[in-house]
């Protein structure tokens, strides 16, 4: 077994965090997983299971084991005239996924596109953007208990999937680790440019032929225009959720702040963006000592170089609690706080 001592996990997390596991294997197959888990030596020691380190932030050193999912391969497993299968490992970066699909114009995650993380974090999050989610194309996944090292699979009903949510943040959360990924695609793509600036964004680039590949591309322009690098500046993108407020409540806020901005989700449920208002809080920009929110995008925590895990938590503490005091809405945290 591959195991290392005392690892720094800063190269292994987009926040940049400095700390240290007491264990560290990155695995590159179930075989060798099960291995890990099924040992005398790491049975009964705590786990933490890593992708892309994109969504997590790291408070504290890991007295455990952490797990780095790294299992590689996207294969087409069935296809006909219309539907094409396809299964990658959890390893996989998603955006090579999205590179794959676009040169064979698969179509149905292109929206999705320039996520950053691995295949294998998609399911936990139901990642989405732009109008797409995860779970319109997903099919199952494969994975691993941890306690038993048992192999299982679940279907997208299992999934339990809502918004940035599935049964792995929930009832299963730090108990299941996800192998490889099975997804849905369609031959005969059908865009979507409903959602936020895209529509526009593809006027102004005066596209001869619109298909999948030139809605990739946009979204990629508009999502770094946004959003800053984490090779360039820590940090896990959308440090929050876009909250879902009631339509009744959303037209009471309307009165007070005319230029609120809400996305109707039909039950008579609004959903707010959580940078309008955070912004609005006068958030947007703000440097806290080795912390702060990005220029550009202020749900978008960020560290400054020398952040610790713990001084990002606080500031998203006092956001959570100036934006509850503003407009009375709770934020909740998309990123996983270990």
């Amino acid at each position: 077994m591959n195991v290392r001592k005392n690892i720094s996990l800063k190269p292994f997390n987009t926040f940049g965090i400095d700390v240290k596991a007491k264990f560290f294997s990155e695995v590159r197959s179930e075989l060798q997983l099960k291995k890990i888990l099924s040992s005398h030596e790491f049975n009964s020691v705590p786990k933490l299971i890593i992708g892309g380190g994109s969504n997590i932030l790291l408070t504290k050193d890991f007295d455990g084991l952490v797990l780095k999912v790294s299992i590689p391969d996207i294969e087409i497993i069935s296809e006909d005239d219309k539907i094409v299968v396809i299964k990658a490992g959890a390893g996989v970066i998603w955006h090579d996924l999205i590179l794959y699909c676009l040169e064979r114009n698969f179509g149905g995650i292109e929206n999705l596109s320039l996520i950053p993380g691995t295949v294998g974090a998609a399911p936990i999050q139901n990642i989405g953007a732009y109008g797409q989610e995860l779970k319109d194309v997903f099919k199952n996944l494969d994975g691993i208990f941890l306690n038993n090292s048992n192999v299982a699979k679940f279907s997208n009903k299992e999934c339990k999937f809502g918004y940035r949510d599935s049964i792995f943040k929930n009832k299963l959360k730090d108990k299941f680790i996800v192998t490889y990924v099975t997804i849905s695609l369609s031959k005969n793509p059908v865009i979507n440019l409903e959602y936020g600036n895209l529509k526009s964004e593809i006027e102004r680039m005066r596209f001869n032929n619109i298909g999948i590949k030139e809605v990739s591309e946009v979204v990629c322009r508009v999502r770094l225009s946004k959003l800053p690098d984490p090779a360039k500046i820590g940090n896990a993108g959308s440090f929050f959720k876009n909250p879902e407020i009631s339509e009744e409540r959303f037209l009471q806020l309307k009165e007070k702040y005319n230029d609120i901005v809400g996305f109707n989700l039909g039950n008579s449920k609004i959903k707010v963006p959580a940078g309008w208002l955070i912004e609005n809080c006068g958030w947007k920009g703000k440097v806290v000592g080795n912390t702060g929110t990005h220029t550009k995008q202020a749900v978008v925590l960020v560290n400054y170089g020398n952040a610790s895990g713990k001084e990002i938590m606080n500031l998203a503490k006092e956001i959570k609690e100036s934006v509850f005091q503003k407009f009375g809405i709770e934020l909740n945290e998309e990123v996983n706080i270990i």
